[in-house]
């Protein structure tokens, strides 16, 4: 009787990759690939969807909620280090990578669009932990210490924000990247974010400001529709 076949474990990892050079293309090439050591014990994934509800002074029972948007979903877990067999200084470089994901990239700073890195967390054939995104937040816990106080243990806890790869000024009717077309804010949104979801320049939010009026890019109204001036519309008033 043959012996049984044993399959290879699949090892998680994460990808940490040169952001879009635009808005709406893919990311760039690789610029780090952590295998984890350990693969996850707990992954996390929430997604949100914001409704909204107009309330009616005649109505018996509440009224019927409107579809306003869906939020990108959103991966936790905790990555453990340990390097107390070698004794080494793999711990704190593999900190090191995961906070080259916290600040812009080199090259985006040469473009004059800064942006971090985008990252991609794979494990085997796991498709819905498995997306394009950006790192939200990264907090690193040193738990023990070589007697020369290099850290042996780490336990990182990390959240992956899912990035849009929609066109920037892409009117669904139309096509036109110049065409102008509007935006409904959800819950969260803020000028700057959407100027670089459009432009791919988050300074690009007094041109969305002027088209609608607003005077504090922070404080926006969920429900509320913005005109998003188009690419050619924005070349235009940088001309004047």
């Amino acid at each position: 009787m043959s012996p049984a076949v044993r399959t290879s474990r699949a090892r998680a990892q994460l990808t940490i990759m040169e952001p879009p050079a635009t808005v709406g293309a893919k990311p760039g090439g690789s610029l780090a690939r952590i295998t984890l050591q350990f693969n996850p014990a707990k992954l996390s994934l929430s997604k949100s969807t914001e409704w909204r509800r107009t309330p009616s002074r005649m109505a018996g029972q509440s009224a019927l909620p409107e579809f306003v948007g869906s939020g990108p979903r959103s991966l936790s877990l905790e990555v453990f280090l340990d390097a107390t067999a070698t004794h080494d200084n793999s711990v704190e470089k593999a900190v090191e990578q995961l906070m080259t994901a916290c600040v812009p990239t080199p090259s985006s700073l040469a473009r004059k669009t800064p942006a971090s890195p985008w990252v991609r967390f794979d494990w085997g054939t796991s498709k819905t932990t498995s997306f394009d995104g950006v790192m939200s937040n990264l907090s690193v816990s040193y738990t023990l210490f070589d007697v020369d106080g290099k850290p042996l243990r780490a336990t990182c806890s990390l959240s992956i924000e899912e990035a849009s790869v929609d066109p920037a000024g892409q009117n669904p009717t139309s096509g036109s990247r110049e065409a102008r077309r509007t935006h409904r804010v959800v819950a969260g949104d803020s000028l700057p974010l959407l100027a670089w979801r459009e432009y791919g320049d988050a300074t690009a939010w007094r041109t969305i400001a002027e088209a609608n009026d607003v005077d504090d890019p922070m404080q926006l109204t969920p429900g509320r529709e913005l005109v998003v001036p188009g690419l050619e519309d924005r070349a235009s008033e940088a001309d004047r």
